[in-house]
């Protein structure tokens, strides 16, 4: 019998992620473009899931919606890493007066720990591993990241060594005991199985 999965999906293009501007608690729809591809993410997660998650944000939501899974729980726990200060900022002007800044090595004034992101998703982390069976995670880039770092063991921090591009899918298992990624940052139209 193979161990059960978990399948992340990052949201679909927003304006802000088209433009790399942080988002977090901005509630943005997707792009005309975004929406397309999430729809075409349908096939390939046309499967039976055991449990199927969801950010609060329209734009997880939202391609849950189009992607076939309208039904998906929210938890808000998925909630992307809240910017703080930093919202709809990126991060090549946070570096203007902040030399070297990323979420993963400096605080974000206003914003969340990585303390704090790593406790809300140790809670996710936790869930889905009482799952008998699949499950279906949608969601943000920073946050996913971070959370397939909780997944393997590893500090929040890590998560920046995990590109994540928008509408892509990744899958999380085990091999023997170990957790592990099986797959990551497929494109929409990639291999319909890790």
């Amino acid at each position: 019998m193979q161990p059960p999965q978990v399948w992340l999906v990052r949201h679909g293009e927003t304006e802000w992620s088209r433009d790399h501007r942080h988002t977090s608690t901005t509630d943005l729809p997707l792009t005309s473009s975004g929406a397309e591809v999430a729809r075409s993410l349908k096939p390939r997660l046309d499967r039976d899931f055991a449990l199927v998650l969801t950010s609060p944000r329209r734009r997880a939501r939202d391609t849950a919606e189009l992607a076939g899974h309208g039904a998906a729980a929210v938890d808000d726990d998925l909630a992307e890493w809240a910017y703080g200060d930093y919202e709809g900022v990126t991060s090549e002007e946070i570096r203007e007066s902040v030399p070297g800044w990323t979420v993963w090595t400096h605080p974000s004034p206003g914003g969340e720990s990585a303390d704090k992101v790593a406790e809300r998703l140790d809670r996710v982390v936790a869930r889905l591993r009482e799952v008998e069976g699949d499950a279906l995670v949608f969601g943000h880039g920073h946050a996913l990241r971070a959370l397939t770092a909780r997944w393997l063991g590893l500090p929040v921090a890590d998560g920046r060594l995990f590109r994540l591009d928008t509408a892509t899918v990744s899958v999380l298992g085990y091999e023997h005991d170990t957790p592990v990624v099986l797959s990551w940052n497929t494109p929409a139209n990639g291999p319909a199985r890790p």
